[in-house]
């Protein structure tokens, strides 16, 4: 009567036929016509086994998924799964969405996702899940949204993904997604928008995508892309955006086919790698924003008038030449613009700010910061109106003494642009919820619902001008009152994107006293108008995205509400009878479960594993067999080895797939504790960032300890500083690895939540990859920074036991025991003078802060700087190491921080001549050169995933970062 397949996958039991087994099929054969008979449906047994199977995949930290065992997912109550309310044609229900955002769920995607073949969103936002998107994902051919943002995620896009007829949003932003991007996805004719930034998605951008009738939004910022930009991208009928900031595009020009892109809102193609000329944009007649900073086009700036709608035009930190041109008066709209860091000469134009007619909420910003600008046209004097802010800082016109003024150092600040709550007045401890600050009657009392909301590609630059147009438009699209929301903890963040916190309150009633909270439906309403990304984009304000929507009291009993598809009273009555049947069998089920899971665990357990069921747990990284570490090195043979140090052994290793790469095998008698193992390969798994070297898997096998890692084949900088170097590093080359390592560092201490501070760098722990891109290795004494205690402060330092390297040492540190960010600077600061001197930091009893100092001091300074660099700039040579000097000096907060260092670093770049960087470019374009002449190609370059004086990791216990976008 009943299949296998029909009836095991419900339970929940394995299909091992027993006596048991028998009994329970018999009691079902018993009751279930009851149940079948009072339901009204029951959701196809296909996609029941389905999410019983999604289920086991994922590991449940906060059990959110524990009903997921017992009902029918569509009348029952399963976490996050919403139904069709009638049956199909086949009878069964069917599950339309599979709404699982931000329950902290861990494990992998199931393929078997992909016979939810009726599904329309699928939604895994904001969890921890890792391994790679399922290529059955593309057998739902009903799928509409695709969300799968602020996981660890890895692996290539499917091509199978190209074969949704109905996508319209593809969410993936926020992984850690390599290979390239599908041709396949040229197919998507309902997408609407490629939401895929942040992420290591490489090669070149497919000119196929150019077939795509409705994309608007087309985000891939702050991955690995590289190529030309396909001029065909100018033929999207319908794209609005095009946000490209932070890829490497060799040195590529903009097409100028982009000038034709008339329907473009903005477009922000900042730090690519972008020479050549500025295209034409002033035929664009919607153009809002355009950010093409930090890049080395040239030529002059277009001459043609922009769109009026203009807001933000960033051209900053180019090479571009000749004068500002007028065309940049007279845009009603225009809230900042910037060319600071450029070669543009003549005068600044007066009536970019006499032009403006601005209101008490707006505000014109203008840098013309390090340029060559000599005067200001008109009379000769200047009266800005309050609300402008001019930066001249660095050009000749500063010598003029009416202009001072104008010439200091930046202190404009944007950052935080949210108001403040006006209930002071009101009574104390009178309301139990929250008085709300915009209702129509003062003191208010009432619950608000509150949501973590992100605008991720806003068109504007300053949030205060246009926030009471964004109050209507949200409220609009929620079908509220505007008095309903509230605004806080509004800030800009990294990648122009603005972070806040919506507050929605119920609406006013004063005859209701019980208005002062939402009912269920209304909060049901309001959750699926964000999740199912049903409020109207808007030109300004652009894509969205929905960060946390936390039901707090007293909407925490909503947590566990049923699917919007319901529950009949037949399903009701069936449920009862089930549980009635259900008591009978209950003794036989626990003891089946009870053996299925002997039965399970038994087949996992490998007879050469000797890891606890915690290890197996860990994500987002590849766990390697002892066999394949074998296969890949030849078995560890000494041919394959490239470093030693006090941990273990390195070796350069093939694996299966071709991917080389660097294994670093523990000595027994340095092997961690399996806790403090897990947690090292648990931090690598988070640290992601195009300066720092990349974890590839882990084994933990036959007594053994491995970590494997990208391998980088012109190994350490300290083997280039070496007098054995056969291929000396220019000054160009050295300031631009150094400019990495400190970005590398940066990450660590800013982007990661908490801070990182790495308390090992030295120049054997920065190493090179073929075109001499310098990446931070070797984490295995890193220590989390301190997180806010009880009251909210954050300790200044991490008192722990000294460790490190002999040179490298903080002074302070090593006195105290008190490990800060400076700590990493001091280190930093001694890599930054072996880079100028080639020396050692401790040689033949010389310290090289000492040595360093003592020719500053008499004026001999040049006298140790590195002869083997050959020819060097001398003004960009006296900063770069006026700048070492001050990282080590003794007293930390003498020390600049590690954003402080990035900053300056990029300034003495700038003063580097183009000739020198254009040398460096041959040199490093040309990696059968590097490969054939780097002493990493022969047996005496060691490969540096090792520190000599590593015991092992000494991370705090028990706590692991969430590291956020770069």
């Amino acid at each position: 009567m009943f299949q296998d397949s029909v009836v095991f996958p419900i339970l929940g039991i394995p299909k091992t036929r027993t006596v048991t087994f028998g009994a329970v099929l018999l009691v079902w054969l018993c009751w279930s016509p009851l149940l079948i008979e009072a339901q009204d449906a029951v959701t196809d047994p296909l996609e029941v086994s389905a999410l019983l199977d999604v289920k086991s995949n994922l590991i449940d930290v906060n059990k959110n998924l524990s009903n997921w065992n017992s009902g029918d997912p569509c009348t029952s109550i399963w976490t996050g799964v919403l139904c069709f309310n009638t049956t199909l044609d086949d009878g069964y229900l069917h599950v339309r969405e599979l709404q699982l955002f931000g329950m902290n769920l861990l494990g992998t995607l199931s393929p078997s996702l992909g016979r939810l073949s009726h599904m329309q969103i699928l939604d895994f936002m904001w969890n921890n899940i890792s391994g790679s998107i399922p290529k059955e994902i593309g057998d739902i051919k009903s799928l509409v949204l695709l969300l799968l943002n602020g996981n660890k995620l890895t692996g290539p896009l499917p091509e199978e993904l190209g074969n949704l007829p109905n996508l319209n949003r593809i969410q993936i932003d926020e992984n850690n997604i390599s290979g390239s991007l599908p041709v396949s996805f040229a197919n998507l004719n309902s997408a609407q928008h490629f939401h895929m930034n942040n992420n290591s998605i490489s090669g070149q951008i497919p000119p196929e995508l150019s077939r795509l009738p409705n994309l608007l939004h087309f985000l891939l910022d702050n991955n690995n892309l590289s190529g030309h930009l396909p001029p065909e991208l100018s033929e999207l009928p319908k794209l609005l955006i095009l946000q490209l900031d932070n890829n490497n595009f060799d040195g590529a020009t903009i097409p100028d086919s982009y000038g034709n892109m008339t329907q473009l809102l903005k477009l922000s193609l900042r730090n690519c790698n972008l020479q050549g000329p500025i295209p034409d944009l002033s035929r664009i007649t919607n153009l809002g924003y355009i950010d093409l900073s930090s890049n080395q086009l040239n030529g002059s700036i277009p001459t043609e008038r922009l769109s009026e709608n203009i807001t933000n035009i960033d051209l900053s930190n180019n090479d571009l030449t000749g004068s500002i041109p007028a065309n940049f008066s007279s845009l009603p709209n225009l809230q900042r613009l910037s060319v600071a860091n450029n070669s543009l000469s003549g005068s600044i134009p007066s009536t970019l700010w006499q032009s403006q007619t601005l209101n008490a909420s707006e505000r014109l910003i203008l840098d013309f910061e390090n340029n060559r600008l000599t005067n200001i046209s008109g009379d000769g004097t200047i009266s800005l109106p309050q609300n402008v802010s001019l930066w001249l800082q660095g050009n000749p016109v500063c010598s003029t003494s009416n202009l001072v003024q104008f010439c200091g150092s930046q202190n404009d600040n944007v950052d935080n642009q949210g108001s403040a709550n006006t209930t002071e007045d009101c009574p104390l401890q009178a309301c139990p919820y929250t008085y709300s600050p915009t209702s129509p009657v003062r003191c208010f009392c009432a619950a608000p619902l509150t949501v973590g909301y992100r605008l991720k590609s806003p068109g504007f630059y300053d949030f205060l001008e246009y926030k009471e147009l964004f109050e209507v438009y949200l409220t609009t699209g929620l079908n509220l009152e505007v008095y309903q929301l509230y605004l806080e903890n509004v800030q800009w963040e990294d990648g122009h994107r603005l972070e806040m916190q919506l507050q929605l309150f119920p609406l006013y009633d004063a005859s209701n006293k019980s208005s002062h909270v939402f009912n269920a439906s209304e909060v049901l309403r309001i959750r699926s108008k964000f999740t199912d990304w049903t409020i109207p984009d808007s030109v300004i304000f652009g894509p969205y995205e929905l960060l946390n929507f936390p039901l707090l009291d007293p909407y925490n009993v909503f947590i566990t509400s049923p699917s919007s598809s319901g529950i009949s009273k037949g399903a009701l009555a069936g449920i009862v009878l089930g549980a009635i049947a259900g008591t009978v069998t209950l003794s036989a089920i626990v003891s089946l479960i009870i053996l299925r899971r002997y039965m399970r665990g038994y087949r996992a357990i490998s007879k050469r594993r000797h890891a606890s069921k915690a290890f197996l747990k860990i994500d987002g990284v590849k766990d390697f067999s002892y066999a394949e570490m074998a296969l890949a090195t030849n078995n560890f043979n000494s041919s394959a080895q490239v470093g030693q140090g006090g941990y273990g052994k390195v070796y350069k290793g093939i694996l299966a797939d071709g991917t080389v790469v660097a294994i670093k095998r523990a000595q027994e008698h340095s092997l961690q504790g399996e806790k403090e193992f897990l947690t090292e390969i648990e931090l690598l798994s988070r640290l992601h960032h195009r300066n720092l070297v990349s974890l590839v898997g882990y084994c933990d096998e036959e007594g053994e300890q491995m970590l494997v890692y990208e391998f980088m084949s012109n190994g350490t900088l300290r083997d280039h500083l070496s007098a054995k170097s056969k291929e000396p590093l220019s000054f160009a080359l050295r300031l631009r690895i150094a400019l990495a390592s400190a970005k590398g560092i940066l990450y660590l201490h800013k982007d990661a939540d908490p801070p990182i501070f790495h308390r090992d760098i030295k120049a054997s722990n920065i190493l090179l990859d073929s075109n001499y891109n310098a990446k931070v290795a070797d984490f295995g004494l890193s220590r989390l920074a301190p997180v806010p205690d009880i009251e909210g402060s954050i300790p200044a330092h991490v008192s722990t036991v000294v460790k490190g390297t002999p040179g490298y040492l903080d002074p302070e540190y090593f006195l105290t025991h008190k490990l800060t960010d400076k700590s990493d600077v001091y280190s930093l600061g001694v890599v930054f003078l072996e880079l100028l001197t080639g020396m050692q930091p401790i040689s033949h009893g010389k310290n090289i802060v000492r040595e360093v100092n003592i020719s500053y001091q008499s004026g001999m300074i040049f006298s140790v700087i590195d002869g083997r660099m050959g020819s060097y700039p001398s003004n960009s040579v006296e900063k770069f190491l006026n700048l070492a000097i001050k990282c080590c000096e003794e007293d930390t907060d003498s020390r600049p921080s590690m954003a402080d260092v990035v900053r300056e670093l990029e300034t003495i770049w700038l003063m580097v001549p183009e000739s020198d960087k254009k040398t460096t470019d041959t040199v490093i374009s040309d990696p059968e050169k590097l490969e054939s002449s780097s002493p990493s190609s022969s047996s005496m370059v060691k490969h540096p995933f090792m520190s000599s004086d590593i015991s092992g990791s000494d991370l705090v216990s028990g706590f692991i970062p969430s590291i956020t976008p770069r």
